[in-house]
């Protein structure tokens, strides 16, 4: 039997909240407020190379070459346009802080229906809750995490959706490590299915499970 669960540290994004429209149709749309005519399949193809070369160039959103998380997304936003023929220096900057202020603005984001019962659930156990500022996967932000909380990392619990950067990365740690899978996808068969979730309403009875 392991000791009790003293900290849980969640993944945010398609764990316990998602985008209402993709990245695609919302540049897109912002694109047309500007009289520009681009499909969203186009712009989203556009952000994901963009987003690969700026974590590269600037792992962990900048913050070792003192950037701010403005400056980092907004010099995405400027590179997504850019790959698709947008040459306009200044109109470059608007689409890039409309965006990222659009982004920053609750209307763009949808909380998942089970992540309130389970935080509350979590909150009444006596359970606090962290979110860490390192790039997945450097383990640096379980680390750090784990530093913060002061506790074991047999005590400590992560959630998320991906199987590397969540799942995997935490359990190297010795954090209990549970990977969401809400589609029911049912890949990466080494997960064991005590360590699955389709759903976060299945989180606490895992825990007390965990526990035993």
């Amino acid at each position: 039997m392991r000791g009790p669960v003293r900290w849980v540290l969640w993944d945010v994004k398609d764990t316990l909240l998602k985008v209402r429209r993709s990245v695609g149709e919302q540049y897109c749309s912002e694109a047309e407020r500007a009289g520009l005519k681009l499909p969203a399949a186009q712009l989203e193809t556009a952000f994901r190379q963009a987003y690969r070369q700026q974590s590269r160039l600037f792992p962990n959103y900048g913050r070792a070459q003192g950037m701010n998380s403005q400056v980092w997304w907004t010099g995405l936003v400027r590179d997504t346009f850019a790959q698709c023929a947008v040459d306009d220096l200044a109109l470059l900057d608007r689409l890039a802080n409309n965006l990222y202020h659009n982004f920053c603005g609750p209307e763009n984001w949808e909380v998942f229906p089970d992540s309130n019962s389970t935080l509350k659930f979590c909150t009444a156990l006596g359970l606090k809750q962290e979110e860490a500022g390192v790039a997945k996967p450097d383990p640096a932000i379980f680390t750090q995490a784990l530093v913060r909380c002061g506790v074991p990392a047999s005590s400590v619990v992560h959630v998320g959706d991906h199987y590397v950067n969540d799942y995997l990365t935490s359990r190297s740690l010795g954090i209990r490590g549970y990977l969401l899978d809400r589609q029911v996808c049912q890949g990466h068969l080494d997960v064991p299915p005590q360590h699955r979730l389709h759903s976060l309403d299945e989180l606490p009875a895992r825990l007390k499970q965990d526990a035993d």
